[in-house]
């Protein structure tokens, strides 16, 4: 065969082009042809009006169905049985049309087209025919309805058989004198559709936006969460290095303080030893990570933590910033287990932030009580005495403060007090245990 009688090679988008249209219209008359579920969305605020649209299109329906009676006996002098059938479908097309609108616009369209047969025989010299003047306001309701909640391609396809209908009863069936409507159909129900479209466009990226930012703000929470308790671990792996380094040299100075000591008790001895040493090195190694993404954290190896023993020294710098702040201790002052004191110390360190933050000129009072078995902490502020200026922190430290007291099997409370103002109470156990899950 030579190069001029081969014949042209087949195009390559040709064979992949039918079957994506296949499936478009076999999805399309699927959407068609669907008595699916779909009601009409209810106003989200107020939520006393939430069922005003429901309300205002029941009225329509009502309305319209005397309408239709109304103009088919006094324009087209039509009476009898058939009038009230046709008007009770157009109607009950406007009710349905709240829950299944590809199924109220059909129905619409069967009560259109009951209406054009009925009329057919009594039109007028510049009468409307197939639809009536209010028929077309009554269907362009519906279509407004099914627009709201269907796809654009949906809308489309609704819109064009709507007005090609229109058109080809016009064609076929149009009585002598009657007036055209399908130009005024094709503007009307274009209109209907195009508006429709934007509105679901609207509503359905409000939707996107309020659930964005609850994705956000739960992002924001738990990103918070895992921060603070990153700092928790990097301040606790002070304390716990701090001991087992002390067992460590306990464990190495201790063959020295006994007279002939026996090998039993020497080897013992250097495998607490060892394994005090391992589990440093295990520690460190794992909490390593966390001290290098933040090498000027104040939680650092060289940064001593701090007690309750400071706090003295706290509350004079949130004084010399301004605010009145009273002390008051209850009980026994004692040492605490160090996690226990770091972390009221950090409980007491947040809230009086929040106070300089959030209400400035008001007054403070820091209560700390030592009871037998827990620790109960109270700061407790009045009502600020001028504007507190914008924040712009996360606003998550009270998420930080519950996650110190739950991790040693505390609790944590945050509200407005009755008179005005806030108060954070705690209570943390003297002997914690490790938390469980």
């Amino acid at each position: 065969m030579t190069e001029q009688s081969r014949p042209p090679a087949a195009d390559p988008s040709a064979p992949q082009s039918a079957p994506h249209l296949t499936a478009f219209l076999r999805g399309l008359a699927a959407d068609l042809f669907t008595l699916e579920r779909n009601p009409l969305p209810r106003l989200s605020r107020p939520r006393w009006l939430a069922w005003l649209p429901h309300v205002f299109i029941t009225y329509l329906a009502v309305l319209f169905t005397f309408l239709t009676t109304e103009q088919m006996g006094d324009h087209y002098h039509v009476t009898g049985g058939y009038p009230l059938l046709a008007a009770l479908a157009t109607g009950t097309s406007i009710l349905l049309a709240m829950f299944r609108p590809i199924a109220a616009w059909w129905l619409a369209l069967v009560a259109g087209a009951l209406v054009a047969v009925q009329i057919h025989g009594h039109v007028g010299q510049g009468q409307s025919w197939p639809w009536m003047p209010g028929g077309v306001i009554g269907f362009g309701i519906v279509l407004m309805l099914v627009a709201l909640r269907v796809p654009p391609r949906v809308t489309a396809a609704v819109v064009g058989l709507s007005v090609g209908f229109t058109g080809l009863a016009e064609l076929l069936f149009k009585p002598p004198g009657a007036q055209s409507v399908t130009l005024v159909d094709l503007l009307l129900f274009g209109f209907i559709g195009v508006l429709g479209y934007a509105l679901r466009a609207t509503r359905l990226a409000r939707n996107k936006l309020v659930e964005q930012e609850t994705l956000t703000e739960e992002e924001r929470s738990r990103r918070t969460l895992l921060e603070e308790r990153s700092r928790i671990a990097r301040e606790l792996h002070d304390v716990v290095a701090h001991h087992m380094s002390v067992i460590s040299i306990q464990a190495q100075v201790a063959p020295h303080l006994v007279e002939n000591p026996s090998e039993e008790l020497k080897e013992n001895l250097a495998g607490i030893r060892e394994n005090a040493l391992e589990a440093l090195t295990e520690l460190r190694r794992v909490l390593g990570v966390l001290r290098s993404e933040h090498p000027d954290d104040p939680a650092g190896p060289h940064h001593p933590q701090p007690t309750l023993a400071e706090l003295e020294g706290l509350v004079d710098n949130v004084r010399s910033a301004g605010l009145d702040v009273t002390t008051e201790v209850a009980g026994i002052r004692r040492p605490l287990a160090p996690g226990v004191e770091l972390t009221a110390y950090r409980i007491v360190q947040e809230a009086l932030s929040n106070c300089l933050r959030h209400a400035p000129g008001s007054r403070v009072e820091v209560g700390i009580a030592y009871g037998p078995r827990e620790l109960h902490l109270c700061i407790a502020n009045s009502a600020p005495t001028r504007p507190a200026p914008p924040s712009h922190g996360a606003g998550h430290g009270l998420l930080g403060m519950r996650e110190r007291a739950g991790m040693l099997g505390g609790e944590l409370a945050a509200g407005p007090r009755p008179g005005g103002g806030y108060e954070v109470s705690a209570v943390l156990p003297m002997d914690p245990e490790t938390k469980k899950g």
